[in-house]
């Protein structure tokens, strides 16, 4: 059984293995263990402490993980805490994950002010691991000042990590012309700063040209409430060298700080609890599908529908009906 009042002394002292014990905790599936976890965050609930949550999403191969590690480990040295979630896409034969990027991030691992934790997606939408949220509550619990969170890769349904962030970043390749084809609309519309990473080399004239398009193409979309006059913006980084990280941070620091002013911060986050507990009641409604008892039904309706017996319609209601008494 797990000591959860332990467990929460300790991870508001700051202590990583305790943190990393609570996440495997909450991600565990274990009905004993998801009791556990619901104590243990209604323990942390109260910590006060907040972190800035930057999302990050980008187009495979566009060097998520260099810029990452590049642009933490510029964060650690100016003294701040860095908790990095990473989710790995999970096979949809096997369901494993390679959970690779502490690998990837070799330098930024080994840093004592960071900490970071990969998480297998387990095939669900949005980009994120289903208790990517809570891990995050978590390394604010810990103390950490920055938490970013990293997605598996651009898709229609990526957008869902900028519930769980204060910032979205979307991070693009120069030159990538249509390769956002079908989901640019609507990653655009919520990111709050677009870069463009690789701006070196033989690629800074392209990163150039591609960081002008993007910027007048959200010159093009209609002014957000929750944006100061210039957001979003697009900007040129390098990872790789280095270069432009640290005016990519003024500008996230500069847009949370007028968030926080203008009362959009705290707003922000009311309406992302809400959200939250809205998923979680979907989820729950969810899981009684896979009671023993619904099966069941849902096996017998099937196959009442497959033989002409009923009406898909009618047999779905029938077995709703069914799981209200």
């Amino acid at each position: 059984m797990t000591d959860t009042q332990d467990l929460a002394e300790k991870i508001l002292a700051g202590e990583r293995r305790a943190l990393a014990r609570a996440i495997t905790l909450i991600e565990s599936g274990r009905p004993d263990h998801r009791e556990a976890g619901a104590d243990l965050m209604s323990r942390l609930a109260g910590s006060g402490k907040q972190a800035i949550r930057i999302g990050l999403s980008g187009t495979p191969g566009v060097g998520k993980s260099t810029f990452i590690e590049s642009f933490g480990m510029m964060l650690t040295a100016q003294g701040l805490r860095v908790a990095v979630l990473a989710v790995d896409p999970s096979s949809a034969r096997s369901g494993g994950s390679i959970l690779g990027d502490k690998t990837r991030m070799e330098r930024l691992s080994r840093d004592p002010g960071a900490f970071i934790r990969p998480s297998p997606s387990q095939t669900h939408l949005g980009g994120v691991a289903r208790r990517t949220r809570e891990a995050v509550a978590l390394c604010e619990a810990a103390g950490f000042d920055v938490v970013l969170i990293e997605t598996v890769g651009v898709g229609q349904s990526e957008t869902v990590v900028a519930e769980m962030s204060d910032l979205f970043v979307l991070l693009l390749a120069p030159a990538g012309g249509d390769e956002l084809q079908g989901v640019k609309r609507g990653i655009m519309e919520m990111a709050d700063l677009i870069l463009i990473n690789k701006a070196d080399g033989d690629l800074k004239p392209a990163a150039m040209r591609t960081c002008s398009d993007y910027s007048g193409a959200l010159r093009l979309l209609r002014k957000r409430p929750q944006d100061p006059e210039g957001f979003p913006k697009a900007l040129m980084v390098s990872a790789l060298q280095e270069d432009g990280l640290k005016t990519a941070w003024e500008e996230m620091t500069e847009l949370v700080e007028w968030r926080r002013e203008t009362g959009h911060f705290e707003g922000r986050r009311i309406a992302q609890a809400r959200y939250w507990f809205e998923q979680e009641v979907k989820q729950g409604l969810l899981a009684q599908l896979e009671t023993p008892q619904a099966k069941a039904a849902m096996e017998q309706a099937a196959e009442d529908v497959a033989k002409g017996r009923a009406t898909p319609t009618n047999a779905a209601r029938d077995v709703l009906n069914a799981l209200k008494r």
